[in-house]
Parts: structure tokens; sequence; C-alpha cells
């Protein structure tokens, strides 16, 4: 199955407001599932040890749809006091949206990943550079993804970012 690109499609005019939004959550969806198909071949240990942020000092980059994904249906979770991922269960191993899951944390930015001796770069470039324009498309003032925890940190309560000072 080829990667499919909207730039593509026929000439409908560009859409605006929520069905833009929508549009693009569609989008990513379909990004989503061939970043798993790409990735079918490879295994994770499931220990989360990847979303232990203050650890690793490492965290997924989110374009603008991945984090209205992540934060448009659902509450948002309070900051880790472990630092770690926020939308982690309460023990600290299970991702709580793993459907939604980022894209960076679907394309096993673990050493620990088990499969083939090569990842699917190509595959992998080629659907960012899709994210990106479906990005810029709904939100073009957007020049680039931004950290998971900046993106958690401004859009929660004022009141919840006083409480952790």
């Amino acid at each position: 199955m080829g990667l499919r690109n909207w730039d593509d499609e026929d000439d409908t005019p560009p859409a605006s407001g929520a069905v833009a939004e929508a549009r693009a959550l569609q989008e990513l969806r379909a990004i989503y599932r061939q970043a798993d198909a790409a990735y079918a071949a490879f295994s994770c240990p499931a220990s989360g040890e990847c979303c232990q942020l203050a650890v690793t000092k490492r965290q997924p980059w989110l374009w603008y749809p991945e984090w209205k994904l992540l934060s448009a249906q659902r509450a948002l979770p309070p900051p880790r006091e472990d630092g770690g991922c926020p939308y982690l269960d309460a023990v600290g191993r299970r991702c709580t949206v793993y459907a939604d899951r980022p894209f960076g944390c679907r394309t096993f930015f673990c050493e620990r990943i088990r499969g083939p001796a090569r990842q699917p770069a190509d595959t992998v470039d080629a659907l960012l550079r899709r994210l990106e324009a479906v990005s810029q498309r709904v939100m073009p003032s957007l020049t680039g993804p931004r950290p998971l925890l900046e993106w958690h940190t401004e859009a929660l309560p004022l009141e919840s970012v006083e409480e952790r000072r």
C-alpha cells in the first residue's frame, strides 16, 4: 500500500477550522496505521522504561495534530512526580493512550527494540514529512513539533502548574 498524500487529492478547496482539524486527525490516524504496519516485525519489551522521561532525558516531539488527538477528548492527566510521561498508568508501565500514542512512541526510539537488523528509516521519513504537511495545513504558524511535556504544561490549568512549584 502506497503512502497517501492529501496534496495529491482532487481540487477540493482547503477546509478551515473544525473541518480542517477533523481531516487532519483522519490523516494522522492513517499515518499512525502505516507507522504501525512498518514496525509490525519489531517488538517492544513493554517495560515502560522509554516513558520515564526524566530518566531518559528524551521525550517524543509532537506536531499539532498529534497533540490535538491526545488532548481533545480526554482530561489532561496531572504531571507525574517521578518525571514519567503523564499518560502512563499509576504503576508507570502501561500507556493509557496507547491507541493514540504519538508517532515517536510508535517508532521505537528505545535500544531494547527487537526485530530485523534495519529499521524502516525511509518509511519513517516519508511519514514524518506527511505529518509535517498535515500539521502545516491546519496550523501554518507552527514551524515544528514540540516536546510532549511542553504541550502538556502549556495546556494544564494554571492551578496545576502553580501547585507543582
